[in-house]
């Protein structure tokens, strides 16, 4: 996947300054250039019979929205990275989702909440719906209160079920380790429909299910792992420092948990497509890391 426009909205919060700080790091990685966009959300609601906001923001107010912004992106001007700002009025979600299909976007890079200040790890209003709707890589950035990674990234932890999407994620996780000289972990995780960690106590089971259940476990741990290594050949390994890990347990905990053991700058994960079920589904694996990562996670979704 190759990384040529980065659109990075932004609302002047703390949050979206440590998003800012993140989308500087990949365009100067990737050259890309940034779309730098600042929305308007007049606080007042349509009132019958006058203007439409837009049009009851004087040029002084656009024109110091603009200045602001570009101002907000001064670092990126100072490394050479090419900012394209671009200021516009009306309902955030909407704005962002058409700039980034009009320009066109390969990556919106945001932060995990919204302009209203309200530092839930819920993704905000504008964060959620955007990665609900994005038809490009989106990368979501965390307060930078709870945020334990480090730029530029050092180590990449990339998720895989072995779907189109996981292994699309993992290409760009691949060519995201190469680039920075990063280490990069590969995590499947195997969930049963039992509770793990920890593993079931065979010697409670009668002998015959015991033994069945343990060829059983060996054979999808056996497989896994093949797999896995055919997804990491010898000059991956050897460019990026790759390896790959099997865990079991439930996804997204598990996710996290490697996430923080390995202390990952980034997570990579690959979500399906956006039809509706997809869309109920979505509060699964990708929303419940993206909801908790204490580090930017990049969502590839197919």
């Amino acid at each position: 996947m190759d990384l040529t426009r980065i659109l990075c909205p932004v609302d002047f919060s703390e949050t979206s300054a440590h998003a800012v700080e993140q989308a500087i790091a990949v365009a100067r990685w990737s050259h890309a250039r940034i779309t730098a966009l600042h929305v308007c959300n007049p606080a007042f609601m349509p009132v019958p019979g006058l203007p439409p906001p837009a049009e009851r923001m004087t040029a002084a107010e656009l024109q110091r929205a603009h200045g602001e912004t570009q101002t907000y992106f001064g670092a990126a001007a100072a490394a050479g990275i090419p900012v394209d700002v671009v200021v516009e009025v009306g309902e955030p979600v909407r704005h962002i989702l058409s700039r980034a299909i009009h320009l066109p976007a390969d990556l919106i890079v945001m932060g995990t909440h919204g302009a209203s200040g309200f530092e839930h790890l819920v993704l905000g209003s504008v964060t959620e719906k955007v990665l609900r709707r994005a038809t490009c890589a989106v990368l979501t950035v965390p307060p930078r209160a709870q945020a334990t990674s480090t730029l530029p990234f050092a180590r990449v932890l990339c998720a895989v079920d072995f779907s189109d999407p996981s292994l699309a994620a993992l290409g760009l996780a691949q060519s995201l380790a190469c680039g920075a000289q990063a280490a990069l972990t590969v995590l499947h995780v195997i969930e049963w429909p039992w509770d793990e960690p920890p593993a079931p106590d065979f010697t409670q089971l009668p002998a015959e299910q015991a033994a069945a259940l343990a060829e059983y476990r060996r054979y999808v741990e056996t497989t896994a792992l093949a797999r896995l290594k055919t997804l990491l050949p010898e000059p991956v390994q050897q460019r990026c420092a790759a390896r790959a890990r099997l865990n079991h347990g439930k996804a997204h905990v598990e996710i996290l948990r490697v996430a923080a053991e390995e202390r990952a700058d980034l997570i990579v994960i690959g979500v399906h497509g956006r039809n509706a079920i997809d869309m109920m589904l979505f509060g699964s694996t990708a929303n419940q890391v993206v909801r908790r990562a204490t580090c930017p996670v990049l969502t590839l979704r197919k």
